[in-house]
């Protein structure tokens, strides 16, 4: 058998930066994700064999290290590995019922940080972010501008922006005008 060559997935946001000393916009490092849906007599059990509590209100997440649950509604959740591990394998070790999709090259993020970051994802997402209603570890699945994305406050002044890398570049430009903007 011949050998076959791996072709090694570009980021689609490789070497960018982009908004103000307001509002810094950042690519994230690559980390695998796993979209994640089960009853709710699994949680317990994939908890357990995921290494995070999966969070089972509204608008909350858990995280365990570089290792963070997001909820996306009563029986959906998507994690992210920060460190690349298998999360397809944790998840089969649960010996639950559910259902998981490594969505790791379907998706990217870009994080929003400084103290103008609420005001630089807030031009182009038309939910309340304030620290209020929108405290740290918060997370919904939203729009900005035209792309889906799923949001994380990951502190006061720091924003984990999930989309699909199709929309990247969009939701980066974006950002970054935002970022602009909330620095003048």
């Amino acid at each position: 058998m011949a050998d076959q060559a791996m072709a090694t997935r570009k980021t689609p946001l490789e070497g960018l930066r982009g908004g103000s000393p307001a509002a810094m916009i950042t690519p994230a490092a690559p980390a695998s994700r796993l979209s994640l849906r089960a009853p709710a007599e699994s949680v317990a059990g994939l908890s357990a064999a995921l290494g995070v509590t999966l969070p089972v209100r509204a608008k909350t997440s858990a995280s365990t290290g570089r290792r963070h649950a997001l909820w996306l509604g009563p029986d959906e959740w998507l994690l992210i590995d920060e460190d690349g591990a298998d999360l397809m394998a944790a998840a089969a070790s649960s010996g639950t019922l559910h259902s998981a999709a490594d969505v790791s090259h379907r998706n990217t993020a870009v994080i929003v940080s400084g103290p103008d970051a609420e005001i630089a994802v807030n031009s182009g997402c038309p939910q309340d972010l304030s620290l209020r209603l929108f405290p740290v570890g918060a997370c919904s699945r939203t729009i900005f501008g035209k792309a889906e994305i799923v949001l994380l406050r990951t502190a006061e002044d720091t924003f984990r922006v999930e989309c699909w890398r199709s929309f990247a570049p969009f939701v980066f430009g974006l950002l970054s005008e935002g970022a602009e903007d909330a620095g003048h």
